[in-house]
């Protein structure tokens, strides 16, 4: 069976294992960790399946990269569900709207499957580049996604390290990373799927430009759809005067200096 409708069968899977989760617990945060750990293990299972004139070392070292991106993104956001005092509220609309979590939230989740295919797509394009040895572009590719793993980390801790502070209640986080980029931790998770273009492109190989849809998807995603505008609808209704202060002095996405007072 061909290695894309084994990928687009387990995504589909998952992302129905991840429904029974969420009706079981009555939390939709699950989705996100389900979602995000299925990229990694089926993207790093896409990256090792065995293609003709692919070099075995960029496969194993992509597997290696997008089983380390999951990990810590899965990782945390497993860890952020379990302790979370109530669900997550951005999936409290959709349940309302869909009435529960019935068989439309059974849709909902077979359409991020679709995405959970796209992105693997473009990690196995990457990962069957054929070249026999491993190169500066490699290189590169490694320290992006390292910049990235460690960039989003950063930005998480100093968020909940924010919100433990009770001095801090009802403000909004605007220093350190937060000064730079009102959602710093989207940045970094974006900036990941920028390394496979960047270790596989050539501009005369065909298959090679299967490497761009993953960032792309994931810049509209994050910028216009489950991203940027869900959660500062949220804060614009919790705190209104300074979240709009925040807009008018920080980046909406990605870093630079903020504006002044």
């Amino acid at each position: 069976m061909p290695v894309i409708l084994v990928c687009a069968a387990a995504a589909a899977i998952a992302l129905s294992a991840a429904w029974l989760i969420v009706r079981r617990t009555g939390d939709g945060g699950w989705t996100d960790v389900v979602w995000t750990l299925s990229v990694g293990a089926i993207g790093a299972g896409a990256a090792l399946w065995p293609e003709p004139g692919a070099a075995p070392a960029r496969q194993a070292l992509v597997a290696i990269l997008i089983a380390v991106w999951a990990l810590r993104l899965g990782g945390y956001l497993a860890v952020r569900t379990a302790r979370a005092a109530a669900p997550d509220p951005r999936y409290e609309e959709f349940r309302k709207a869909w009435g529960g979590w019935g068989l439309k939230a059974w849709g909902f989740l077979m359409v991020q499957a679709a995405t959970v295919l796209v992105l693997v797509v473009s990690v196995r394009a990457a990962a069957v580049r054929p070249e026999a040895e491993l190169g500066w572009r490699d290189g590169l590719a490694v320290l992006i996604v390292v910049a990235a793993v460690a960039g989003e980390a950063l930005a998480d801790r100093q968020m909940a390290a924010f919100r433990r502070d009770p001095s801090n209640r009802g403000k909004v986080a605007d220093t350190s990373l937060w000064a730079w980029s009102r959602h710093p931790n989207y940045f970094f998770e974006w900036l990941v799927w920028l390394a496979w273009p960047v270790m596989a492109l050539e501009p005369g190989d065909a298959s090679s430009w299967l490497t761009l849809p993953a960032a792309v998807l994931m810049w509209w995603l994050l910028n216009h759809v489950s991203g940027v505008p869900m959660l500062e609808a949220q804060m614009l209704k919790s705190r209104p005067g300074a979240y709009r202060d925040y807009q008018s002095r920080v980046s909406r996405f990605l870093p630079r200096p903020p504006k002044p007072r």
